[in-house]
């Protein structure tokens, strides 16, 4: 298929990409020098500049994980390297005049799986309907989301939340680079889900971020995720220790293995730290540093964070995903009772209070969903929407296909709607004839307020703002509506509760 070519301009070089189905595709534009050899684990640096024009049309690297991870297609996987640190631009053909609004996508996976080069991120759906969108690339895992600061040494530093000074990165480049793609650096809009959206929560927390983006959307970000100084030591000191390192040696040892070990241990860590529960999971943000201070909900609470307009939302069935992959949430009664277990006996049973049928397992799958996201986004809206416009939301539509497999209205769902998956040929075989029209009213509904959103900050005049006076939320389903408190037992159920010791 003949394909026009197309270029832009940024700071340090020209780059072509390519046009196709009503858009312009930019794809791995490197934002930061490769962090490899001594700038492993070091805070990226930016791009050097080139000469000529790079070509960007394919997909280069995604971050160092496991392999059944990295699938973009039936027997085809994106390569993997430590040299990572791209981002990709889409937007409309020929919108000349308007600078449109930024969308920069952050994608999720635990904080160690994951690429911008996923089908489902494509982001041409979005930028047809009037935005320059970009995905990012982050450092995963060991590599970049566990905080191995502690085993730092002179001659050998390591930099703590890497994955965080990434993206700040990412953003600056954003900043200084987007109008030359038809975008407005001053309307930048941040999105994400899952280990995404967490992210999208703890940047309003991160003080070099400030200015670098105007909202910020948070689609199911998990709780308990965020680790003290003491916490992220007591686990580096452990991953040192799988990796065979000693001591003064570990810096050592961390330079020198390869990023295949690397992977191997972060997995051992992950599964030694859900048997024992060392104040939850080893992966994702430490407190306490030049780029986190604070604690993001703290933050937050206190006002401190930066006061953008913020949306914030879970799944109605969360839990159910994590009963088929990735075992890591209690959504059973003996995941349940462990989780618990060092709780006060009255937090414990206010908690299994809230879910009538407990110890049934769909009580245990809707606890299970609510301790891990559901909690997250009714902390987020209580002290975000103290000082700043924030919007709730509940994503519970679901396809008969999604019903029928036992899936329902779960984890990552709410992206099919997003990113306008159901008007795709796939999507259309997950709706069975009866669902489509629902499933295209019900993405169209998600998608304008997300463009609402990021053009004006408000996702609608018939969305209240969230207050702790009324706590509306809006419930996109077949018919969406907003609700008030609609969950208020399991709301105040976990408050308070916290994994970390």
């Amino acid at each position: 298929m003949h394909q026009r070519t197309v270029r832009a301009r940024t700071t340090i070089g020209t780059v072509e990409g390519f046009t196709r189905d009503g858009v312009n595709r930019w794809r791995s534009i490197p934002y930061a020098r490769p962090p490899v050899g001594p700038l492993r684990f070091r805070a990226p640096q930016p791009a050097l500049p080139w000469s000529g024009v790079r070509h960007c049309h394919g997909f280069a690297n995604c971050a160092p994980q496991q392999r059944r991870y990295t699938m973009l297609g039936v027997g085809r996987y994106q390569p993997m390297s430590e040299d990572c640190l791209t981002l990709n631009v889409v937007s409309p053909q020929g919108a000349g005049g308007e600078s449109l609004p930024v969308m920069v996508f952050i994608h999720g996976g635990g904080y160690f799986l994951g690429s911008s080069a996923t089908p489902l991120y494509d982001g041409a759906a979005l930028a047809r309907r009037g935005c320059v969108y970009v995905s990012v690339n982050y450092r995963l895992g060991a590599l970049g989301c566990l905080d191995l600061s502690s085993l730092s040494t002179e001659a050998m530093p390591i930099d703590s939340n890497l994955y965080l000074r990434d993206l700040v990165l990412a953003l600056q480049w954003v900043r200084d680079n987007i109008s030359g793609f038809g975008g407005d650096p001053d309307n930048v809009t941040i999105f994400g889900e899952s280990a995404g959206a967490c992210i999208t929560a703890t940047l309003p927390a991160v003080p070099g971020a400030e200015g670098l983006f105007a909202r910020a959307i948070s689609e199911s970000p998990a709780s308990g995720l965020v680790r003290s100084k003491e916490v992220a030591a007591a686990f580096a000191a452990r991953f040192a220790e799988l990796l065979g390192a000693r001591g003064r040696d570990a810096a050592d040892t961390l330079m020198r293995v390869p990023a295949t070990q690397l992977v191997e241990a972060q997995h051992r860590l992950i599964d030694q730290g859900m048997q024992d529960r060392l104040g939850a999971f080893p992966i994702g943000p430490s407190v306490g540093d030049d780029i986190l201070p604070v604690d993001p909900i703290e933050a937050m609470q206190r006002g401190m964070a930066h006061r953008v307009p913020l949306i914030v939302g879970t799944n109605a069935e969360e839990g159910r995903l994590f009963t088929r992959f990735l075992a890591m949430l209690p959504t059973n009664k003996s995941m349940v009772e462990e989780l618990l277990a060092d709780a006060e006996p009255a937090a414990r049973e206010r908690i299994t209070a809230a879910y009538p049928d407990y110890p049934g397992r769909a009580a245990c799958i809707q606890l299970g969903g609510d301790f891990a996201f559901s909690s997250a986004a009714w902390q987020i809206a209580e002290a975000h929407g103290a000082h700043a416009p924030t919007y709730l939301y509940r994503y519970d539509y679901a396809p008969r296909t999604l019903r029928w497999s036992g899936l329902g209205a779960t984890h990552a769902t709410e992206l099919l709607a997003v990113f306008d998956f159901y008007r795709t040929r796939l999507g259309s075989l997950l709706t069975a004839a009866a669902d489509q029209r629902a499933a295209l009213r019900v993405s169209d509904q998600v998608q304008r307020r997300w463009r609402s959103f990021s053009r004006h900050g408000v996702p609608g005049d018939d969305w209240p703002a969230y207050t702790t006076a009324d706590r509306a939320v809006m419930v996109f389903d077949r018919k969406s509506r907003v609700e008030f408190d609609p969950h208020p037992h399991r709301r105040m159920a976990w408050d308070g509760f916290s994994l970390a010791r």
